[in-house]
């Protein structure tokens, strides 16, 4: 059962507590902060597994220079949370550098007393 403090600001703060985890390749966190059903649809639309999301953070192979986020829009019904917002990064992945400025729309789930992202997916800005 969700709190009764206010679950859009508890959702924001786990939107950022995300963000941050990407941005210091943080395995630990990221693992917390994904339901273990998660995954995201990246930006050529492949569904990838948590498992296969970590393990791109836990490689040592990425590197981020710059994350962060804005523009947030948060929904919640009930114990579910939709977040639609924009963000911006750069760094290195797999060897190539890469500048990616998407809008981002993420669902959430209240569970163990927390919120847990299920699903997430990011569009391009043209």
């Amino acid at each position: 059962m969700l709190p009764e403090i206010n679950a859009e600001a508890q959702t924001l703060q786990a939107e950022r507590d995300f963000l941050l985890a990407h941005l210091n390749c943080d395995v630990a966190a990221l693992d917390r902060l994904m339901a273990d059903e998660g995954a995201q649809i990246n930006s050529v639309g492949r569904v990838v597994s948590k498992a296969k999301v970590i393990a791109s953070f836990d490689s040592g192979e990425r590197h981020w220079d710059e994350a962060h986020s804005n523009e947030f829009r948060v929904r919640v019904y009930g114990e579910t949370a939709v977040v639609i917002g924009r963000w911006q990064a750069r760094g290195v992945s797999t060897g190539q550098a890469f500048e990616y400025s998407p809008r981002y729309l993420s669902v959430w789930i209240w569970r163990k007393g927390r919120w847990q992202m299920t699903v997430d997916q990011s569009t391009d800005i043209t």
